[in-house]
């Protein structure tokens, strides 16, 4: 490759998935790529993939058919987890050049390098058995919340699930890196950083640092990590992605209800609300433990705001039992639904299953669910009208328009201010 190239970037998945992408497109950049948008010409264009759902494969599928259309003799880069779950299946696609596997993908300059347009797509991948270390990614200056990867894999194995197989074992970073990329972004004017990872609560299994991967469980934990970061100068707040109901513990609600940094604000995956489905999903908790956590976080802090992920359509799954999952949920004093529905994955156990949930009975759950998330949003907002809350301006004009969020994640949308970017105001809302 001669003279400075250029570089695109299109995410699909979830907020580790943002992380990585802002690291490796920063990476490139100081190897002298110039990152261009994803709708504009560019030499090379960077994927990294989801495979969570089917939607998300034919996604990348799409995105490669519009590259080919507006540039044909680019480099296209497949990443993520459907590039190392069906590697082969992605270099089959047409204009698809290099296939880049978990373990690969923070040496993409390396590969770019070696391949040439018109070659047959190369693959670098290997078993995820092999993927063992860490690699520490962050975004920043994409969004005004930062996105700090501080967990990785998962030692789970959900019988609806593919993402043990593509990310490995459950893997961390040390406290003190963390400690020190939270700090870099203080410094660089960042005001709220989002912990992500792929089972969150886990934090503190795997490799110290750079050290040689050993999957035993080190001093460190979650709570120590929340407790460190809490002393940290210039980042004003905190909100943990994800967390398992398992892995959420008391010690950790009470930090966060007594933390001014630690925003008053919960995702917690339910996935069903039966306890016969959730043990056909090989989950690790019952429903009657996530009432409890939810209970403990309403009582230390009523204004919190519980987001909850829920599978509908999961194989054998009755009208009955998608109402128990319906009725426990409106009963729950929670403020939003991620509604999935169910998607066969290869290799899961879930494809065992019987009976199959038909398309259409799957659909209507969702849509009903759907419609429940936003009743509970609505009364969520509603019992907070007339009070005033800190909110976090983001720096980006929406035809005029700019949003933020409180503490508990209630969204505002006002007009535009550039004095607001970035900035936390008391709002009345």
């Amino acid at each position: 490759m001669q003279g400075a190239k250029s570089v695109a970037f299109h995410t699909l998945g979830c907020k580790l998935n943002y992380s990585e992408t802002s690291s490796i497109s920063r990476m490139m950049e100081n190897e002298g790529f110039v990152k261009k948008e994803f709708t504009e010409e560019a030499d090379v264009y960077v994927i990294n993939t989801c495979s969570v759902t089917e939607n998300a494969d034919k996604e990348c599928r799409q995105l490669v058919r519009r590259i080919q259309r507006k540039a044909p003799e680019s480099i296209v880069v497949i990443t993520g987890c459907y590039a190392q779950l069906k590697p082969k299946e992605i270099a089959e696609i047409p204009g698809v050049d290099l296939v880049l596997g978990a373990a690969e993908k923070f040496n993409i300059t390396k590969h770019i390098k070696e391949i040439a347009k018109g070659d047959s797509a190369k693959i670098c991948s290997c078993d995820i058995e092999e993927v063992s270390g860490f690699n520490s990614s962050f975004s920043i200056n994409d969004r005004t919340r930062t996105f700090l990867k501080v967990q990785d894999g998962c030692d789970y194995n959900c019988s609806f699930c593919t993402i043990p197989m593509a990310r490995g074992k459950s893997r961390s970073d040390s406290i003190a890196n963390v400690i020190k990329s939270a700090q870099s972004l203080a410094d660089s004017g960042a005001k709220e950083i989002v912990l992500t990872g792929i089972n969150l609560g886990d934090f503190g299994k795997g490799p110290d640092g750079n050290e040689p991967v050993s999957f035993q469980n080190r001093e460190e934990n979650f709570y120590k990590l929340i407790q460190e970061l809490d002393n940290i100068e210039g980042i004003e707040r905190y909100r943990i992605s994800s967390i398992e109901p398992n892995l959420l513990t008391n010690e950790i609600v009470e930090f966060v209800a007594n933390s001014q940094k630690f925003m008053p604000h919960f995702h917690i995956p339910l996935q069903s609300g039966s306890n016969t489905i959730l043990g056909m999903m090989r989950r690790r908790y019952k429903r009657e433990l996530y009432a409890e956590r939810v209970g403990l976080i309403k009582t230390l802090m009523p204004h919190a705001a519980i987001g909850v992920d829920v599978i509908v359509g999961f194989p054998g799954e009755t009208d009955a039992e998608f109402k128990e999952t319906y009725d426990f949920l409106h009963a729950l004093d929670i403020s939003y639904l991620h509604v999935f529905t169910y998607s066969e994955r290869d290799n899961t156990h879930a494809l065992t299953l019987s009976p199959v949930v038909d398309m259409h009975a799957r659909h209507e759950r969702n849509k009903s669910l759907r419609n429940l998330s936003y009743m509970k949003m609505q009364y969520f907002e509603a019992g907070h009208a007339g009070q005033t809350r800190k909110v976090l301006f983001e720096n980006h004009n929406k035809n005029g328009m700019m949003e933020g969020y409180t503490d508990n994640y209630i969204r505002v949308s006002v007009p535009y201010k550039t004095e607001w970017e970035n900035s936390i105001v008391e709002w009345r809302l």
